[in-house]
């Protein structure tokens, strides 16, 4: 069965987004355990670590995830962002180990005016400092596919698998597979066949067991589009299908899925509730081609 949930808001304290979760029906939820327009956050206290804790053990949320600050460029070709962007994913990681959190979900970068080649260099470089650096952590990083926008890496399923092959600790790297960026990368999902290859060259290339969380948004815009921009599932370019598609696949069903698709209320009622209904929905009543 999968376990659904979403990205959820920690204003008042990193607990508050197991309540809100809980409150709406979530098996797991994503969270940034500090602004994320921050490099650093302010250090959490043990009665934070101790609530957060006690609040995910009292709702029974299956799984949770965070996700790493936008700053963070590990592909960076600029000494100076690198290293503050190596510092950065440190604390995001000792953060995520302190709360108990399994994974941090990171963007792997952008190459900026370098090319991708160089990029990918400097996110192993990266990546092998900061593995040196939180020895014994439990806490990973889980690469996210991206959308290909401007100079950003891991649009393609090759370019994270260089990354996963040059780490010298590969086992501490996961995946985290968004399913608007996989498509607005230009991986086609709408028919069958489509999906089987598209899985296919995934399986490949990195291989199921790398994959930790997935992100299930639509795209508003159009296959290979390189424009990252979320939508509601089934009201995008992507439509039910896919999702129906994935939602059954037995061979990712036991994978935590985390909405990241628009906050607010639609006549009354949560859009993330409105997202998670439709997707219990092609749970129990599947659609096909």
């Amino acid at each position: 069965m999968s376990i659904l949930g979403a990205h959820m808001s920690i204003a008042g304290g990193c607990y508050k987004a197991l309540e809100a979760g809980h409150r709406l029906g979530m098996g797991c939820v994503q969270l940034f355990t500090k602004n994320n327009n921050q490099w650093r956050g302010k250090p959490l206290t043990e009665d934070d670590i101790r609530q957060f804790q006690t609040t995910w053990k009292s709702t029974g949320i299956q799984a949770t995830c965070a996700h790493a600050s936008y700053l963070i460029n590990l592909a960076s070709p600029d000494d100076v962002l690198w290293n503050k962007s190596c510092d950065a994913l440190v604390d995001e990681l000792e953060r995520a180990e302190a709360l108990g959190i399994p994974g941090v979900v990171l963007h792997p970068g952008s190459a900026v005016k370098s090319t991708p080649e160089a990029g990918i260099t400097r996110v192993i470089e990266a990546l092998d400092d900061v593995h040196a650096k939180c020895k014994g952590f439990r806490a990973q990083v889980w690469l996210e596919t991206t959308a290909g926008q401007g100079s950003c890496l891991g649009a393609r399923f090759e370019e994270l698998s260089q990354m996963l092959d040059g780490v010298r600790e590969p086992d501490r790297i996961g995946i985290c597979i968004d399913t608007c960026h996989i498509f607005a990368a230009g991986y086609p999902l709408h028919t069958a066949d489509d999906y089987a290859d598209t899985l296919e060259k995934f399986s490949q290339k990195i291989g199921f067991d790398r994959v930790r969380a997935f992100h299930l948004n639509d795209s508003m815009k159009g296959l290979g589009s390189r424009v990252d921009r979320h939508a509601h599932i089934g009201e995008g370019q992507l439509g039910r299908i896919p999702f129906s598609r994935l939602l059954h696949d037995d061979r990712l069903s036991h994978i935590p899925k985390y909405l990241e698709t628009e906050k607010g209320e639609r006549d009354g009622v949560d859009l993330d509730l409105i997202n998670l209904q439709t997707l219990q929905q092609l749970i129990a009543n599947p659609e096909h081609d």
